[in-house]
C-alpha cells in the first residue's frame, strides 16, 4: 500500500525538540499511528470476545487445560 499526505497539528516545543535531535517526525509519527491501531484493534477484539475469554478461562478453571494429561512437561 501506498503512503498519503497528511496534516498534523504537533506540540511546539516538541516539533523542535525533534527538529534538533535530527528526528524523522513523519516516519515517528507513522509508527505511533500504526502501534496505536494494532492496540485499539486488540482492545476491541478482546472487548467483542469478552464473554468468550471469561467462560474459557472457568472452564479451563473447572476442568483444567485441554490435552494436559499428554503434555511431556
Amino acid at each position: 500500500m501506498g503512503r498519503v499526505e497528511v496534516n498534523l497539528m504537533l506540540d511546539a516545543d516538541g516539533a523542535e525538540t525533534a527538529r534538533s535531535l535530527g528526528l524523522n517526525m513523519s516516519r515517528l509519527a507513522e509508527a505511533a499511528i500504526i502501534e496505536a491501531g494494532k492496540v485499539e484493534r486488540n482492545r476491541l477484539w478482546r472487548e467483542a470476545n469478552q464473554s468468550a475469554i471469561v467462560a474459557y478461562a472457568q472452564e479451563v478453571a473447572n476442568e483444567g487445560l485441554p490435552l494436559a494429561g499428554y503434555r511431556s512437561f
